[in-house]
Parts: structure tokens; C-alpha cells; sequence
């Protein structure tokens, strides 16, 4: 980022991506023009990685979602490469994060309404290679996505 004007534009975009150059520009203090000209240098730069629309989790048909702490047999890079590519085949994996800490990853779960995490259990999470440990934390309501 350049200045503080690309930082106000990001931090309207980061609320509604969907403002167009005008509302842009008028929020931020620039012309339509010269709002769509930064953007574009934002998105140039690799600042601004992308747009996605944001679906309700009834819209996707998935109202649960699971976090769970895994633990591997051991740390070594070949036993966690081998997780890594497994849970990039797993469709009800949304998100996985390398933690410290107790566990060694947690990822969240997102179980349709017509599925059963009982099922994604048995069938994906406890066959995943280097698993020693499962920890499951239902999520009882969302209370703050930003993203």
C-alpha cells in the first residue's frame, strides 16, 4: 500500500466489495475515475487478491460446523506434506491452519444438512494419513465473520 487513501479504499472494500468506482470514490475523497485507476493498481500490485461473494452457510446447504484440533504421529515434514495433500481432496474441509500448541492443525468442518459429521468422521477424518488424535468442537453460533 502507498498511502493512506489505498488504505481507506481497502478498508471499504474489506466491507462491501461489491461498491462501485463512484460510491468508492465518494467514500474515500477521489473521482470515479481515479477510485477505479487505484483498484486497479491494488489488484496489479497483489494487494487485493480477489472478490467472492459470501454465502449464508443455509444457502450452501452446510448450517453445522466442527472444529477440530488434530494431532499426527510426529512432526516430520513427509508426515505433514502427506496430511496437507489429503485434507486438498476433502470438499468438507473449508479452512486448515498449521497451529502451535497442543494440537498440530485445526480445521474446520462444514456438514450439510443432509450429512452426518459422524460419517465425515468415520469415512475422511480418521483416514487421513498421520492422525493419532481428533478433538471435535461443535459451533454452537457465529458470532463475528469478517471475512
Amino acid at each position: 500500500m502507498s498511502d493512506a487513501i489505498d488504505r481507506r479504499i481497502l478498508a471499504q472494500l474489506a466491507r462491501d466489495s461489491d461498491l462501485t468506482s463512484a460510491a468508492l470514490g465518494e467514500k474515500v475523497g477521489l473521482s470515479a475515475s481515479a477510485a477505479h485507476r487505484r483498484v486497479a493498481q491494488l489488484r496489479e500490485a497483489g494487494v487485493i487478491a480477489g472478490y467472492r461473494a459470501i454465502l449464508s452457510h443455509e444457502a450452501r446447504g452446510r448450517p453445522s460446523i466442527v472444529m477440530v484440533n488434530v494431532t499426527l504421529k510426529d512432526q516430520r515434514q513427509e508426515t505433514m506434506a502427506a496430511f496437507e495433500r489429503e485434507i486438498l481432496r476433502c470438499p468438507e474441509i473449508v479452512e486448515c491452519f498449521l497451529m502451535s500448541g497442543e494440537a498440530d492443525y485445526m480445521i474446520q468442518v462444514e456438514v450439510r444438512r443432509d450429512d452426518s459429521y459422524e460419517r465425515i468422521h468415520r469415512e475422511t477424518l480418521a483416514r487421513l494419513p498421520g492422525v493419532t488424535r481428533l478433538a471435535s468442537h461443535f459451533v454452537i453460533r457465529e458470532v463475528v465473520r469478517r471475512s
